[in-house]
């Protein structure tokens, strides 16, 4: 069967984006196992409660979660086990000193299929207090509302 091309997602963080002011992104590998790679082959991923530590020289993505696979054996993989990202060495220093910075922290945005190899998108974030998240939500529907007052005005003019 000929490798996939192109990229399909399998599943997005929405939240990372109302809880946090994402900075830069990075897109890493994630060594997984058969199973992982079936159920997410099946799009079932969860990236909600996900975050990624850097121990030892090395990324790890902690808490996301990948249901087990419906037609695997007993050598089905855990849910939520702690799964390792591959990054170059210049880039995990990098993520390294800008987790030392106080309230920045390394959170998943999205996992999908490039070319076939399973990736994952994560970015360095900083929490939002809740004035800015509701600043957010204003500023959201006021592009809304704006962007409906021109589609009606382009309607009327034809």
């Amino acid at each position: 069967m000929p490798r996939e091309k192109g990229r399909k997602l399998i599943a997005q963080n929405k939240k990372a984006f109302h809880d946090y002011h994402v900075g830069d992104r990075y897109e890493a590998g994630m060594v997984l196992t058969g199973t992982e790679v079936k159920s997410l082959r099946q799009g079932r991923a969860s990236l909600v409660d996900g975050f990624v530590t850097i121990d030892d020289g090395e990324a790890w993505l902690r808490n996301a979660h990948i249901p087990e696979y419906e037609m695997g054996t007993w050598k089905n993989h855990a849910a939520r086990r702690t799964r390792k990202l591959l990054l170059n060495r210049r880039e995990i220093d990098r993520l390294e000193r800008e987790v030392a910075h106080s309230g920045r922290t390394i959170v998943p945005l999205a996992v999908y299929f490039s070319d076939g190899y399973a990736k994952i998108e994560i970015g360095v974030a900083t929490g939002k207090r809740d004035w800015d998240k509701r600043q957010t939500i204003a500023e959201r529907d006021a592009r809304r509302d704006a962007e409906r007052e021109l589609a009606e005005r382009n309607r009327a003019r034809r």
